[in-house]
């Protein structure tokens, strides 16, 4: 079980930061989420963790979005707007080798690569992760999110067109 957490906990932030945007809410939620997969689910067969796993994430993210509606509504009435985040990206160091164009280049990439899945809408952006980077089939996928096999394709479609066209200037031949 160790394993399988230390192996998947980088991912699992991601996937959460993307969700909520916020760094502690992303950092709280997979933590939840993995707390919550040893109390249950430590007895089930390994095979089954990153279905069961993922399925308590997007379980954990609708939470967090119904207790965001109410804290929106709560912000308004009280006055007070969103704070701006730091980038998680800028904590991590920059290559010490290649050429100063060349990581610049990259850099501009990721970032445009970033912008562009916390762009999509969140049952497009949790159906690619879920499939593209975490390698979940679409039953798995269709399970974690709780929608049907076919919602999870076509959202799965509309998120890799949409980054095809705004990521079109980045690619290279």
């Amino acid at each position: 079980m160790n394993r399988f957490l230390a192996g998947i906990e980088a991912r699992a932030y991601r996937i959460a930061w993307y969700a909520t945007g916020n760094r502690d809410d992303a950092l709280e939620l997979v933590q939840e989420a993995m707390l919550t997969l040893v109390r249950r689910y430590g007895g089930h067969r390994a095979d089954d963790w990153p279905a069961l796993f993922h399925t308590i994430l997007q379980s954990r993210i609708r939470d967090w979005y119904r207790r965001e509606k109410v804290r929106s509504r709560l912000r308004v009435w009280f006055g007070r707007g969103d704070e701006d985040e730091e980038d998680p990206l800028a904590a991590f160091p920059a290559d010490p080798a290649g050429e100063p164009e060349r990581r610049m280049e990259d850099g501009q990439t990721l970032g445009a690569i970033d912008r562009a899945v916390r762009a999509l809408p969140l049952r497009q952006q949790q159906a690619f992760l879920l499939r593209a980077w975490e390698g979940l089939d679409t039953a798995q996928t269709a399970a974690a999110m709780g929608i049907s096999a076919g919602s999870v394709k076509t959202h799965y479609s509309r998120a890799v067109q949409a980054l095809r066209e705004q990521l079109e200037e980045h690619r290279h031949e």
